[in-house]
């Protein structure tokens, strides 16, 4: 690769080998920044826009919880979408290691409530402490056939099966036929 001294469009940009400072142009760096998708802005201030004003429908994928060592190997699959009445394990923060079902999936707040974790007021009322998806692990699938139709089409071990018939066929022969 050209050193970015060599790339730049200026003449006397100065870029110092072996971890020295170096004044390098906007350009340059933008040559050298890999982006995979032209569509999808980089940007932090449209990243976070977008994810807190998600719809809904966005947010029920945003907010996914792994599964359990057992479930992972029996679907082969790591992460699902949470819903009401699955079982889950707390495994980050002040309630780790506590277990309960989910008794409600709180979108517009990016929270889960799990049945026996509340807080009590001081007025006497309970009141539900909210746990992110992230920090929690699924220990039993509440399965209906919606869910068993997720799960068939996440199932890796099936996908690799599909992958394995089809026939590799070299590019560089086709475009000389064209």
């Amino acid at each position: 690769m050209k050193s970015p001294a060599s790339l730049s469009p200026r003449p006397g940009v100065i870029h110092h080998e072996g971890g020295k400072s170096a004044i390098v142009t906007a350009d340059i760096l933008k040559t050298l920044k890999m982006k995979f998708n032209a569509d999808v802005s980089s940007s932090r201030r449209k990243s976070r826009k977008a994810h807190f004003s998600a719809p809904s429908s966005v947010r029920r994928k945003i907010m996914s919880s792994s599964l359990s060592k057992e479930l992972r190997g029996k679907y082969n699959t790591r992460s699902i979408p949470i819903r009401k009445d699955d079982e889950v394990r707390i495994v980050r923060g002040k309630y780790k290691g506590r277990e309960g079902k989910v008794t409600q999936v709180y979108r517009k707040k990016w929270v889960i409530h799990v049945d026996r974790v509340q807080r009590d007021k001081s007025n006497g009322a309970s009141v539900p402490i909210g746990i992110h998806p992230s920090k929690v692990v699924v220990i039993n699938l509440k399965l209906d056939n919606d869910r068993r139709a997720i799960l068939e089409r996440k199932d890796r071990k099936k996908s690799t099966k599909a992958g394995e018939d089809v026939e590799m066929v070299d590019v560089c022969a086709c475009s000389i036929l064209l």
